[in-house]
């Protein structure tokens, strides 16, 4: 079984598990792995230590649905609002631009919401607190590193983290970044 790594528990990392768990045409052993002690990344919503009732969303509080993103993107709000992941904005927001044609949503349990949902959806293996240090070619597989633990190879691995996370990699994978 291939085995399939993605760095990064953010929108872009778990959005790419679920497709590729919905598209793969052969067994996958799907892991993700993020140096955050949850999911998220700029989707991250915390929670009150006193009140489990009061949440902020620490990126983004609200989803803006270009015209060009829905014709593109339909199924994806169809089936987050489908599953009341996705709300209709219906306040308005002091300082908030709307263009002809958009559509805001809001995520009632917290944007991370999203990310928790396709998390979920890729039946993927959820590791937080894994800090990747080096990525290096071994025999045909990526050999990953992190801060703690053994490492551990791979066929794939996508990286969904920012850019200077990213750059900061060690091992062979800096010499394909500069090809």
């Amino acid at each position: 079984m291939e085995r399939v790594l993605i760095v990064g528990a953010g929108l872009t990392g778990s959005l790419c598990a679920a497709l590729l768990r919905k598209e793969a045409s052969r067994p996958l052993h799907l892991a993700v792995w993020d140096k955050a002690g949850d999911s998220g990344g700029r989707m991250t919503t915390a929670g009150s230590p006193y009140n489990p009732q009061s949440t902020v969303d620490l990126g983004a509080q609200y989803i803006t649905c270009t015209s060009h993103y829905a014709k593109k993107h339909q199924s994806f709000y169809d089936e987050l609002l489908a599953r009341g992941i996705l709300k209709p904005l219906i306040s308005c927001i002091e300082g908030m631009v709307i263009k002809d044609g958009d559509c805001n949503f809001v995520a009632p349990q917290g944007v991370s919401s999203i990310v928790n949902h396709y998390l979920k959806e890729s039946g993927a293996e959820i590791c937080f607190r894994q800090h990747v240090t080096q990525i290096n070619l071994r025999n045909d597989k990526w050999e990953v590193s992190k801060e703690t633990g053994s490492p551990e190879q791979f066929e794939i691995v996508v990286l969904t983290m920012p850019v200077p996370q990213i750059l900061q990699l060690q091992g062979d994978i800096a010499n394909c970044m500069c090809d």
